[in-house]
């Protein structure tokens, strides 16, 4: 097979620019497409990503990864505006994802418009791919790699002293820089939590193929998210995979050089669902 080739788009998205990497070996004919979506304070060049999209595009999908516009990353991987990622939500995220899938059907990115499309989410992704997925029927496949069950994360003590500061500060490990959550998240937990970002009820209404990876010793989310997913979906959809004493990123790190024994699993598994989904 051809290798395949890296081209960029910029579209406009809910919270800023919405910066796009499509990588493809034949751009003028019809393939099945995949769209990775990373997790919170990710990225789509941080780690794994780059080279499972790689992967992808040599297994003959469309690889689409891309920042979400509330990330604040820039196309660099440099975050280059804390104020988008303070005012983010998971709303915004859920139409990032609908104006990727527009322009990507619309062939403006690169490619003619795909014929079947994927998606496969991390951590935070993850859950933002299961509500996405159960109400687009232009999905046909959905892969979440340590997905979360809910968006409820924090504690009513935090909750109660995020509202009365106005913001949380969270600190990104990688550049120990702080970044700002306003109360936009904090809000809409309060207004949607419990029906429209219900994530295990959204579970419930995927009704294509769904492979859930998670890790035994995932450190974030706990396994014990993925079995309530697995439990809320319908009986024959969902394959739930585990992967014995793997951490929450499947022993990536940023930079990645080379596959780490936890996630070659993760990639295998993934590409072998969406082939037999997306075909």
């Amino acid at each position: 097979m051809a290798t395949p080739t890296l081209s960029k788009a910029t579209i406009p998205g809910t919270l800023g620019p919405l910066f796009i990497d499509v990588r493809a070996t034949n751009r003028g004919e019809p393939a099945p497409a995949v769209i990775v979506l990373h997790g919170f304070k990710g990225f789509k060049d941080w780690g794994m990503f780059p080279a499972f999209s790689e992967r992808l595009a040599r297994a003959g999908f469309t690889a689409v990864s891309f920042n979400v516009s509330g990330s604040g990353v820039d196309d660099a991987g440099q975050s280059a505006s804390p104020d988008r990622f303070g005012h983010n939500t998971f709303m915004a995220e859920q139409q990032d994802l609908d104006a990727v899938l527009a322009a990507l059907d619309a062939g403006q990115l690169g490619v003619v418009r795909p014929s079947s499309v994927g998606i496969v989410g991390h951590s935070r992704g993850g859950g933002m791919a299961v509500l996405w997925t159960a109400s687009r029927p232009r999905i046909s496949a959905l892969v979440t790699w340590a997905g979360i069950a809910t968006v409820r994360r924090w504690s009513a003590g935090q909750c109660q002293a995020w509202r009365e500061a106005g913001r949380l500060d969270i600190v990104n490990v990688r550049t120990q820089e702080v970044l700002p959550m306003y109360l936009d998240t904090l809000d809409e937990i309060e207004a949607l939590g419990g029906t429209t970002l219900d994530i295990e009820a959204a579970a419930a209404r995927v009704s294509v193929p769904w492979l859930l990876i998670h890790g035994s010793a995932d450190e974030a989310v706990p396994l014990a998210e993925a079995k309530r997913l697995a439990a809320a979906a319908r009986t024959g959809i969902v394959e739930l995979l585990v992967i014995d004493g793997a951490g929450h990123t499947f022993g990536a790190v940023h930079p990645l050089s080379g596959v780490p024994l936890h996630l070659q699993p993760v990639f295998d598994a993934s590409i072998s669902l969406l082939s037999r989904a997306l075909s």
